[in-house]
């Protein structure tokens, strides 16, 4: 897929930076985005610097760095065909006692953040009629975790899912494909900053007895970026998560 372009929100670490590291090595354009400089420039250097990469450090929470993405791909590689949804942030706490700044965050940086960036490359897929937008919410929507309270990510993550719905009613006219892919427990950086310092032993929430790994989702993601007949679905990457549990 030499000179398609891509843009990846929370490239950084994690989920994102393999998603980035993927598409670089298939010969992708990819412009990626941290909102934090320090971690976005490890990231590039850690996959040797590649030509065929741009970075645009910003707060995808504001609409204006969904505008600035859009026009640096559009600058820098004269084109724009895959978007994927991937900064977002998650962690548990008990119902009674999230406060109103904790729905704000994770309104702002998880949802919001998903619809701006939605909202400023649709117009240049509608131009071309072609594209595919890929968001990243959780198998935790459709099946919750009594041990684990997180009513608040979780708020934000289904609406996610129900934005994919909706964006691929309102634009599969225009060829623009739109889709979920639903992880289960990943490794990743993301697990010791909730509290889970290991994370092979949430394996038997599995079937396949193990957790999954960020190339289990940079893989469904190439997949999904360039197939041309799905759209409107929820991919759960999850080894069985959503059927039952191995025990």
């Amino acid at each position: 897929m030499k000179n398609k372009t891509a843009i990846i929100t929370g490239a950084s670490t994690g989920i994102g930076k393999e998603i980035a590291k993927l598409f670089i090595e298939k010969g992708c354009n990819v412009v990626m985005n941290a909102s934090t400089e320090e971690n976005l420039q490890k990231a590039y250097k850690d996959l040797g610097s590649p030509v065929n990469a741009a970075l645009l450090v910003g707060d995808i929470s504001k609409q204006e760095t969904s505008k600035q993405l859009v026009a640096l791909a559009l600058e820098k590689f004269n084109g724009l065909d895959v978007l994927i949804n991937n900064a977002g942030i998650f962690a548990p706490k008990p119902f009674l006692e999230v406060e109103e700044s904790d729905l704000e965050l994770y309104w702002n940086v998880n949802l919001k953040g998903t619809y701006f960036a939605s909202q400023a490359v649709i117009p240049s897929m509608v131009e071309q009629k072609n594209g595919a937008i890929i968001n990243i919410g959780t198998v935790l929507v459709d099946h919750a975790i009594a041990g684990f309270p997180a009513t608040a990510p979780l708020m934000s993550k289904g609406a996610i899912h129900a934005l994919t719905r909706q964006l691929a009613a309102e634009f599969g006219n225009d060829n623009i494909k739109v889709n979920t892919i639903a992880p289960g427990i990943i490794r990743s950086p993301l697990q010791g900053k909730i509290g889970i310092e290991d994370a092979d032993s949430l394996a038997g929430l599995h079937l396949l007895n193990r957790i999954g790994e960020v190339t289990d989702i940079s893989e469904a993601a190439y997949y999904l970026a360039f197939s041309n007949f799905v759209t409107g679905e929820t991919m759960n990457v999850a080894g069985g998560h959503t059927v039952g549990h191995a025990i």
